[in-house]
Order: C-alpha cells, then sequence, then structure tokens
C-alpha cells in the first residue's frame, strides 16, 4: 500500500455550526428533529443550537397545540403571526432576532458556519448579508440554509441589494408545500455560486446518501 504523501490527509477538523430552527419551532424541539442529521455530521460538523427570542401566541381553538413555539420575526405586528408568501411593508421582532444569534456568536461562538431551517434559513441569508457588510457581531465561514426563502418585507428588501459572495449551500424539496422551491431557488439566486441540493421530499431537512454525500463535501472543504 502507497504511503500517504505529505499534505494529503484527509481533514479531522470538527466544524462548529450554529443552528436555527424553523418558526413554530424551538431550540429543543429543532435539536430533537435534527438529531439524524447530527449523527450523521459528526465527524465533520457539532450543530450547536439556539432559540428564537419571540415567543408566538397561543393559537386559536382547534388549532393544532405547541410546546413554546418561537420565531424570528412576525410580518403581522398586530396578531404577532407569521406568512413566508404574504408581502408586508412592516414587520417586528428581527433586531430583537439578530440581537439573541450576536449573543450567541459572543457567548458561545466561535462557529465555522450556520445553518438555518426554513425561517431560520431567511434569517441566516440576512446574516450573510450583514457580514459582507461589515457587521463585527457574524463572523463564520460558510452557511447552510435548508427550505430558505427571501423576505417578502420590504423593509428587509436591503438584505438583498448586493449579490452574497459567502460560501452557500441551499437545499429544498421538490414538494414542500409550506415553502414552494422556486421560493428557496429566488433566495438561492442572491448567493454567489450557491451549491444546490435537491431532494424529492417536503418541508425537512433530507439525510439519505445522496444528499449526506454533499454536504459532507461541501463542509470539508472548510475542515482544511
Amino acid at each position: 500500500m502507497a504511503a500517504r504523501t505529505a499534505g494529503s490527509e484527509a481533514p479531522t477538523k470538527v466544524l462548529r455550526v450554529l443552528g436555527l430552527h424553523g418558526y413554530w419551532q424551538n431550540g429543543l424541539s429543532f435539536r430533537e428533529r435534527t438529531g439524524n442529521l447530527r449523527q450523521k455530521l459528526k465527524k465533520h460538523a457539532e450543530l450547536v443550537i439556539i432559540s428564537a427570542p419571540l415567543t408566538i401566541p397561543e393559537p386559536e381553538e382547534g388549532d393544532v397545540q405547541r410546546e413554546d413555539p418561537r420565531g424570528w420575526w412576525f410580518s403581522d405586528t398586530e396578531k404577532k403571526s407569521f406568512n413566508a408568501t404574504v408581502e408586508t411593508e412592516s414587520c417586528a421582532g428581527l433586531e430583537e432576532s439578530l440581537d439573541t444569534v450576536a449573543k450567541a456568536f459572543s457567548e458561545l461562538g466561535p462557529f465555522d458556519g450556520i445553518l438555518g431551517f426554513s425561517q431560520g434559513a431567511a434569517v441566516v441569508a440576512m446574516l450573510c448579508a450583514l457580514k459582507q457588510q461589515g457587521d463585527p457581531r457574524f463572523q463564520f465561514d460558510f452557511a447552510m440554509l435548508v427550505a430558505g426563502f427571501k423576505s417578502c418585507a420590504s423593509e428587509h428588501a436591503h438584505f438583498y441589494k448586493e449579490p452574497i459572495t459567502v460560501p452557500s449551500l441551499h437545499v429544498f424539496g421538490d414538494t414542500d408545500r409550506v415553502i414552494p422551491k422556486d421560493m428557496s431557488q429566488e433566495l438561492a439566486a442572491h448567493f454567489v455560486n450557491p451549491v444546490l441540493v435537491t431532494h424529492p421530499g417536503g418541508h425537512y431537512i433530507p439525510v439519505c446518501a445522496e444528499q449526506k454525500k454533499l454536504y459532507f463535501t461541501f463542509l470539508d472543504s472548510f475542515r482544511k
């Protein structure tokens, strides 16, 4: 067997990745939902998950009850609710959420990358824009966005004015009915040379062999 040449060793660094959950979730529920993903990635990356600061009001009678549902911003400021597909002039809560993420970077970091799911992925795109604009609070090398979308709030338009150069991987499902794939594709188009990972399913993070291999390839480029 030939000896391994100098500089050809496989990367051994385990990356630290900050995780942002979706709307109606919290840090604990997202940790439970990503158990399989975290297990598959454990030799490549450690996922540190935090909760959004905004508490979602109790749902109407007859709606699904969830334990401690959280969100990153509200598109309806009066009802304190959120709809990714509705255009709005204003929204509420994003600055508080950005402060929460900044606190995580300060107290739990450093982080090599950041991963977001659904509304959390939308926030990740904003963090990438802020990093590119020189915001010192957010220092990371890459972003992973699952079922992400571009915010429909006009006051968030400034996040998408310039092409985002942060290395990014975008994951979306062909049959996602919560965030249709064209919304995720629209967000990915704001990034320079985005890596696209598709799957035939819906609104979840896929961990089948095909997607797992692509995750590994993307992550390993930052483990040198």
